[in-house]
């Protein structure tokens, strides 16, 4: 049992032209999780994103889509774990991840950020804490670390994308037993499908 989520964090870059990329799976996980709950994400400058709150099974939770650029997601993060007092421990950080291939979502909790700018830059916000949870959404890998930068920055081929799309969908289905703090339970469902 580890501590239930209170805030969720998809992280992506801003703007139409990054809409739809590869890093943005994070951003599309939380904006498809509002969508399904019948919220918009608001405009929240004071913190740096776009920002809502929904109730799942009973139990709130905060959305946030920094709008920052990836390398600087920390400082909306700590803006808005700071103003509501929630600790590394209830968040969860959704990211794309190009060690799990497209289809593949993967919790964990802790850990380096595995050269993810958007996780180092929260790592170092949140006073080198590392204990927040994770949900790696898998984007693959292009097979050379000098074309990862290009690669994530842009559209999967549209059989890939189904690909993600299924997994950001398949790890919604994870949310409740995440707020109720039962990573296990999560776990073992998301793990298994």
């Amino acid at each position: 049992m580890n501590a239930p989520v209170k805030m969720i964090v998809g992280l992506g870059n801003p703007g139409a032209e990054y809409a739809n990329t590869r890093h943005n799976a994070g951003q599309d996980f939380v904006q498809e999780l509002a969508r399904a709950h019948g919220q918009a994400l608001a405009n929240t400058p004071k913190h740096f994103g776009y920002t809502a709150r929904i109730n799942v099974a009973g139990k709130d939770v905060r959305l946030l889509v920094p709008t920052t650029f990836m390398n600087n997601s920390g400082q909306a993060v700590a803006s808005l774990a700071n103003f509501f007092k929630i600790a590394p421990e209830n968040i969860l950080v959704v990211h794309d991840e190009l060690d799990l291939d497209p289809g593949v979502a993967r919790l964990k909790v802790g850990g380096g950020h595995g050269g993810h700018n958007g996780l180092r830059d929260i790592i170092s916000s949140l006073a080198n804490n590392k204990n927040f949870g994770r949900l790696r959404i898998g984007i693959g890998h292009p097979g050379n670390a000098k074309m990862v930068s290009a690669y994530v920055l842009k559209k999967a081929p549209q059989a890939e994308q189904h690909l993600i799309e299924d997994a950001i969908r398949e790890s919604e289905k994870a949310v409740p037993e995440l707020l109720a703090g039962d990573w296990e339970k999560a776990m073992r469902e998301l793990h298994t499908r």
